[in-house]
């Protein structure tokens, strides 16, 4: 069994979902369907790459996070048979954002029309692989993947936050990944002018979070800028595991 782990980082807008996620294992794979509005300002050194006209670039220290615009479903398709081969570099592989993902999932399949109820069913069936053969990647025969990271935004439902997509995949999605974690800022208690981040992971009526790491993660992780927080996560779980 590989040290690896399939995260969901879901929240507010502006709460650092992006950030976080550049916290993992470098060099990291981002596939960008929200227009660079959240990777483009993560710290890390970043290079650009094209799946359809070339291979993946090699690790060669210039950059620490390599960025594919998905301006289409068909370019996750294809990253996922480069990664499927296992002729690439990289240790992590974030899709941020899933709900953005999913739209261009339907964009393919109907494009400006209105779905349909079996469009629905199809659309479960092709997002729900595509988070499965993702998520797998951490057991790759021959490189697995260390982190593979899915980001989504919130919305309240029967008043509490849950990760937002659309019909049944919402439903679906937090079984699908080992750590589901709702990221928030909250007011210091001694200045209340200054919002620490936190990662939930504890179960909780407020927010839907949680995971099946056998009680080796906290009921919550501080995220201080400074921090390799995923990484940090990833030493934990498994290095318990090893003692």
């Amino acid at each position: 069994m590989s040290d690896g782990l399939s995260f969901l980082i879901y929240g507010r807008s502006k709460v650092g979902k992006s950030w976080l996620a550049d916290t993992a294992p470098a060099p990291r794979l981002v596939l960008d369907a929200e227009g660079g509005n959240g990777s483009r300002w993560t710290p890390s050194k970043k290079v650009r790459w094209d799946p359809i006209s070339s291979a993946p670039p090699a690790a060669d220290g210039s950059w620490e996070t390599c960025i594919v615009n998905v301006r289409a479903y068909e370019i996750i398709k294809r990253v996922y048979e480069w990664l499927r081969s296992g002729e690439h570099p990289f240790r992590t592989v974030t899709i941020d954002s899933v709900s953005e993902t999913q739209q261009r999932c339907i964009d393919g399949l109907v494009g400006t029309e209105i779905m349909q109820p079996k469009d629905w069913g199809t659309l479960l069936r092709e997002m729900s692989k595509t988070i499965r053969d993702f998520r797998d990647l951490t057991e790759h025969p021959t490189r697995p993947l260390q982190a593979v990271v899915f980001i989504a935004s919130t919305r309240e439902s029967d008043g509490r936050q849950r990760p937002y997509v659309q019909g049944q995949l919402a439903s679906v999605l937090p079984y699908q990944v080992d750590v589901l974690t709702y990221v928030q800022h909250i007011p210091d208690p001694n200045d209340p002018r200054v919002f620490n981040r936190f990662m939930m992971l504890q179960p909780d009526q407020a927010y839907e979070s949680g995971d099946r790491c056998g009680g080796r993660l906290p009921p919550y992780i501080h995220v201080a800028d400074t921090d390799q927080t995923l990484t940090n996560v990833l030493s934990t779980v498994f290095k318990q595991e090893d003692d």
